[in-house]
């Protein structure tokens, strides 16, 4: 930026310096994008939870089995229940006074999704008697090819 000191007649400079006005109004630029707080479009709705207790299996109080088949079916002692199901059930295991154990078994050909989302529901709930039942039916197993392998 050059800057002139006026011209040799001696009249004084008429330009208004306008460098401190634009670096101020940049600083304040920079500090309102830095105050803006970070927009969400996330909308919180709270949706109800079916607390359905009458269609639930009843409770094993020594041993309670898990399977999941083929059919991406959760099945409770043979009977079929679903994810919300499955947690109160959990939490019905462990109201009691002796917790039973929850034995696991999914089938070999079940959705890998289903299983670790299941196993993640049964770690959050805190179940503490928990075992895999069944391995053997893995010895034999061959999963199919891989198309293009």
């Amino acid at each position: 930026m050059a800057m002139s000191g006026g011209k040799d007649d001696g009249e004084p400079m008429m330009e208004m310096n306008t460098t401190p006005l634009i670096d101020v109004m940049l600083v304040l630029l920079i500090m309102f994008i830095i105050t803006i707080p970070i927009a969400t479009h996330a909308v919180n709705i709270p949706l109800p939870v079916s607390q359905d207790t009458q269609n639930d299996p009843p409770v094993d109080p020594i041993k309670n089995k898990l399977i999941i088949d083929t059919n991406s079916q959760l099945l409770w002692n043979g009977e079929t229940i679903d994810q919300p199901a499955l947690q109160r059930l959990l939490a019905q295991t462990l109201e009691m006074s002796v917790e039973p154990e929850l034995q696991f078994q999914p089938e070999p050909r079940a959705r890998y999704d289903l299983v670790a989302e299941t196993l993640r529901t049964i770690e959050n709930s805190g179940v503490n008697k928990f075992g895999f039942v069944g391995n053997e039916q893995y010895r034999n197993f061959s999963s199919p090819p891989v198309p293009g392998a």
